[in-house]
């Protein structure tokens, strides 16, 4: 089977010729249809995060259809539609049983320790195959696999009640799914934060009030400008997608007291915070966000089922399953250039 490969950090991904996996006891074989291209792919690739061991397979947003099963998977799962669950755990510890797969400690993710989607086969264990829904596109379901289930999950960390203000910096595929899903969960309004017009032209169409993000700004600046568009208030959770020290001074500038401030974009430099002003003095919480569970991945697929989760405009572009291909749209989102979402399509 053909396959795009990453054989070292900083260099160019490689296209490869693999045998066809076969599924284990408790497995399935999935033919892949669509995977996306992550910003995280980026940082992997930099050798900014540790991928291993190498040669790998990267692609960790994936979805496709059953075609061959394991000993113990039931057959009538072959030829359903799935979108895999990008955490593969033993299932067993305190974590997994838990619903917080995320801290298990044999945890493999697609794509980063464990060969990924960017292949026409992968396989993986049977309760990593989410069912998609007859009417929910395999290219949407794919991206939900990581952009839009780490969204839900981080609001789920900023504790986002109904009624609330949320604030999002970064309109990119993160950001398209996370202004939906704040609406979802009842958030009363949602500012989204992009130095891209059309992305905030979209981020528009999606309910968000937006405010561009303009190169010479100050935080203090954008602060106040999310406070005028808040109507004074702040706001009580911000989802900071990006985190740089700007977009970390920004946040805590603009989160009203009391409110939450989520870090969810990778950063691999310490970011100075003025503790006083930006948390003691609002009683402000700074809070991590670490992937996702395969409850929320549910809970996505009845939101896109009922319409109310929309992506088709969020995949702007297909592209083959070649290593320089996907290495061109590395490139565009390592230089803050692309379109939102760009999805690999086998074929």
């Amino acid at each position: 089977m053909r396959a795009v490969r990453m054989t070292a950090p900083r260099e160019p991904l490689a296209d490869a010729e693999l045998p066809r996996p076969t599924p284990g006891a408790q497995e399935v074989l999935v033919r892949v249809r669509a995977a996306g291209i992550c910003h995280s792919d980026v940082h992997y690739r930099a050798g900014r995060s540790r991928v291993e061991p190498l040669p790998l397979t990267l692609g960790h947003e994936v979805a496709g259809e059953i075609v061959a099963v394991g000993h113990g998977v039931p057959e009538h799962r072959v030829g359903e539609r799935v979108a895999l669950h990008y955490l593969v755990t033993c299932g067993n510890c305190v974590w997994c049983t838990t619903q917080r797969e995320m801290f298990c400690e044999r945890a493999l993710m697609l794509g980063h320790f464990t060969d990924g989607g960017w292949a026409e086969y992968i396989v993986v264990p049977s309760r990593n195959a989410v069912h998609v829904p007859d009417n929910v596109p395999l290219e949407q379901a794919a991206i939900m696999m990581c952009s839009s289930a780490t969204s839900l999950h981080a609001l789920r960390q900023g504790r986002l009640a109904v009624g609330e203000r949320v604030l999002v910096i970064g309109a990119g595929g993160l950001g398209m799914s996370a202004v939906q899903l704040a609406r979802i969960l009842g958030a009363q309004q949602v500012v989204a934060m992009d130095r891209d017009a059309g992305k905030l032209a979209q981020a528009e169409q999606f309910g968000a009030d937006t405010v561009l993000a303009e190169a010479h700004d100050t935080p203090a600046q954008l602060a106040e400008r999310v406070r005028e568009a808040t109507g004074g208030h702040g706001v009580d959770v911000v989802l900071d997608l990006v985190t740089s020290e700007a977009t970390i001074a920004l946040a805590l500038r603009a989160v009203a007291p009391r409110g939450r401030v989520v870090v969810v974009g990778l950063n691999d430099r310490p970011l100075p915070v003025d503790t006083y002003a930006g948390l003691i003095g609002r009683e402000a919480t700074l809070v991590g966000s670490n992937d996702h569970t395969l409850q929320e991945l549910e809970e996505l697929m009845g939101y896109a089922a009922d319409g109310r989760l929309r992506l088709g405009d969020v995949v702007a572009r297909r592209v083959r399953l070649e290593a320089a291909v996907i290495d061109g749209v590395l490139d565009e989102l390592e230089e803050g250039r692309g379109v939102v979402r760009t999805v690999v399509v086998p074929g």
